[in-house]
């Protein structure tokens, strides 16, 4: 009778062990994600492959003394979103077909006609609202305008503002805020100046 249950336990374990041996190494293929590509938007991200588990209960005797098997779950998906946020913010007076500021710049001539803000994000998000908030700082200031875009991305992506006066810009410091959903997440001063 003990060699029995000696046998079925070994069996048991051997059984155990090819189970967690097969499920080792297992991945689903990865499935791109993707999102309308538009202006203001960057290509699609893939994403990460998922991960496998696999759960093994504490080895307990019984009372027949024999240990019971290993259970294998299942493998469980996680997708890891980064929120979206503005990395950088580019101004200049021309912008390029991807939206992107073609000489940087915090100083313009009043006869300039239009002014860019080129605002770089990471991370995704499937619908969020930059706005862009341009100030006339001198005197009790004034705000120029405020612009809102929405953005949804699944990556880098480059949104562009632009702030344009047909006559000449008055003289002076200037300032534009970036808010993202209507938190400020970032500033850029700038001046007007004669050459």
């Amino acid at each position: 009778m003990t060699r029995f249950i000696r046998t079925t336990a070994l069996c048991s374990a051997s059984l155990a062990g090819l189970l967690l041996l097969s499920a080792c190494g297992k991945n689903e293929p990865a499935t791109p994600a993707s999102a309308p590509a538009g202006p203001g938007t960057a290509a699609t991200a893939m994403s990460p492959p998922a991960a496998s588990t696999v759960a093994t209960p504490a080895a307990s005797s019984t009372s027949a003394g024999i240990a019971p098997a290993a259970t294998v779950a299942a493998p469980a998906t996680t997708v890891t979103t980064t929120p979206l946020t503005v990395a950088k913010v580019t101004l200049g007076s021309d912008v390029n077909a991807e939206h992107q500021v073609t000489r940087a710049s915090d100083r313009f001539a009043p006869n300039d006609k239009a002014i860019y803000a080129s605002v770089a994000t990471q991370g995704s998000s499937e619908g969020a609202t930059l706005n862009a908030k341009w100030s006339y700082l001198e005197g009790q200031g004034q705000m120029v305008s405020s612009i809102s875009q929405s953005i949804a991305t699944d990556g880098p992506a480059v949104t562009t503002f632009k702030v344009q006066n047909p006559d000449l810009w008055p003289e002076g410091k200037y300032k534009v805020e970036i808010s993202l959903d209507g938190k400020s997440v970032a500033k850029q001063d700038f001046e007007i100046k004669k050459s």
